[in-house]
This record gives C-alpha cells, structure tokens and sequence, in this order.
C-alpha cells in the first residue's frame, strides 16, 4: 500500500493525527539500501514509520553538489510501500523556509564548536543546515523517535547533542552503515562515480580496515596505517583528495592521544573527481595491548 504523502505544514498537521507512536527517517531521498535498513529499524521502535524527503539547501555550500543532487521521488515512493511506510513528508523549500514579508534574516540553529571541526572544517556552516532542517522536522512531524545512519558519525553525535542541549522529546537512534560487496558504504552520491572513481574511492573502505587491524597497537598506529592507504590512493588515476584521517571521541570528535583507552571513531573523508565521501569504522582501546577483532566489512 502506497504511504500517505503530506506536502504542506498543513497536511502534516492534519494527516499526524492519525497515527500512534511514529519513527521518522529523514532523508534527501535518492533512496538505497542503507535507508531501507533505517526503515526496518524504525519499524521496531514504534506503530508507524514516516520518511521525510527534502534535498535542504541550507546544508550545501556554495560549490557543492545541491543542483545535481539526485531526486528520484516516485522510485523513492516505491521503496517507502515496499517497506511498509505509513507516511512521506515531502515538503517544498518554501514549505520549509518560508520568506518573511519583511525581508528579515532566517532563524537558523548555531551548531557551535563541535559543527566547525572535522567534516565541519571542510564544509563550513554544513552542520548549522542540517541541524536546522532536522529541527523542523522535528517540529512538523512530531516523531516520538529518528533514525539515523552511523556512517554520519559527526552528524549522528550533533543531533543528540542538539536533542539533549534543547530538550527535545525524541529518542534518536543509530542504525550500523550499510556496505556494497566490495565495501564501499552506500550513498546517494555514489552515482556520481566513474568506474576508475569507484576504485580510487574503494581506498576509503580499505583505510579503515587497514587501521582497525592495527588497534592492539594503539592509536597511533591506528591513525597512521589507514594515512598510508590513502597516502597511496592520492597517486592513483584518478587520484584521491584527502579531506581527513582522524581518530575522535565519538560523542566530542575531539582527536584522541597516543595513551587513549575506550571506545573511539577512525573518520575519513575525500574528494573523488567532483564526489565528496565520508565514511568510519568504530574501535574500541584497552590499555593492554591484546589482540581485538576489528569490525568485518
């Protein structure tokens, strides 16, 4: 059965009304196998399951990909019914950014100190767009619970952040990336890779493994056994650019030291032709060194 579709503030008010409890997966849509397993994981937190469809123009730069990002919204459709979603918010920009008749600035969400490191660092005010937009949401649709993918690590850790510094009612969840067979973390944007750009881009995955088989050495050696992968890809045709390689707090993404123990993110990202990709892989240091399995993909 097709889910319902609200378009408009108006709709969505009126159309809420006639669920329970609801789990929203926001999306861009362009949607993959990754958001179907959102999907799925949201089924198990609640009556129904709602997928909001909006490409937010606040989150993109001024050279970044908002014109060409794909929209494929009946196929989306399509996904949403064979995964049982009772309901799509698919609002305009001007549903969602309404103009105000006296021409005053946008109120938007400071995503502060933690939203200018890392990915932050290389796509200023990126994180400001995205916690905005998913505030609105929020607001509009009125989940009890969200889903969202580990693979944004950073952008996962802000949204509880905001979740918990603005006391908002929903319970965020993470659900584990999703991966192609040759390892490469699903995304919208992987459409945009040549054949040659999907090898080089294949160094990102094999980075990440390649760290987290060092963990029993330690951080260092985490950090600097994924830097020697992509060192080599960037001499590839095409090349690699490197964004980052880092090992971060989870909750913080402040960069940990050569003595860190607990739970840590290995984070990379680069630029592939015109193709920006993030990915990561969770690890965990003891303070003895002792074999530690890393995660298979």
């Amino acid at each position: 059965m097709m889910p319902v579709i609200a378009r408009t503030r108006e709709e969505m008010a009126s159309v809420r009304a006639s669920f329970g409890t609801l789990a929203l997966v926001p999306t861009m849509g362009a949607l993959h196998e990754g958001h179907r397993s959102l999907l799925r994981r949201a089924h198990e937190l609640a009556d129904a399951v709602a997928v909001s469809i909006f490409v937010n123009p606040l989150q993109f730069g001024p050279d970044e990909d908002l014109d060409r990002y794909p929209r494929t919204f009946l196929a989306d459709l399509e996904a949403c019914a064979e995964e049982d979603v009772a309901l799509v918010f698919a609002p305009t920009v001007e549903t969602m950014y309404p103009r105000r008749e006296d021409g005053g600035a946008e109120i938007t969400i400071d995503s502060g100190a933690l939203g200018a490191i890392v990915e932050g660092a290389c796509r200023p005010g990126h994180f400001d767009g995205v916690l905005t937009v998913v505030l609105k949401l929020f607001n509009l649709v009125r989940p009890d619970a969200a889903v969202f993918g580990e693979k944004d690590a950073q952008q996962l850790a802000m949204i509880r952040r905001m979740v918990f510094d603005l006391n908002v009612p929903v319970k965020i969840v993470g659900s584990p990336t999703v991966r192609e067979d040759d390892g490469l973390a699903l995304s919208s944007r992987n459409r945009y890779l040549s054949e040659s750009e999907r090898i080089t881009a294949l160094s990102l995955s094999l980075a990440l493994r390649t760290g987290a088989r060092a963990v029993a050495d330690g951080p260092g050696q985490v950090v600097r056994a994924a830097r020697a992968v992509l060192d080599e890809a960037a001499e590839a045709e095409p090349p690699l650019d490197l964004d980052y390689v880092k090992l971060v707090d989870p909750a913080a993404f402040h960069e940990v030291g050569e003595a860190f123990t607990g739970h840590a993110v290995l984070v990379v990202a680069g630029r592939v032709g015109d193709t920006h990709l993030i990915d990561n892989v969770p690890l965990v240091f003891t303070r003895v060194a002792t074999p530690h399995r890393p995660p298979e993909f």
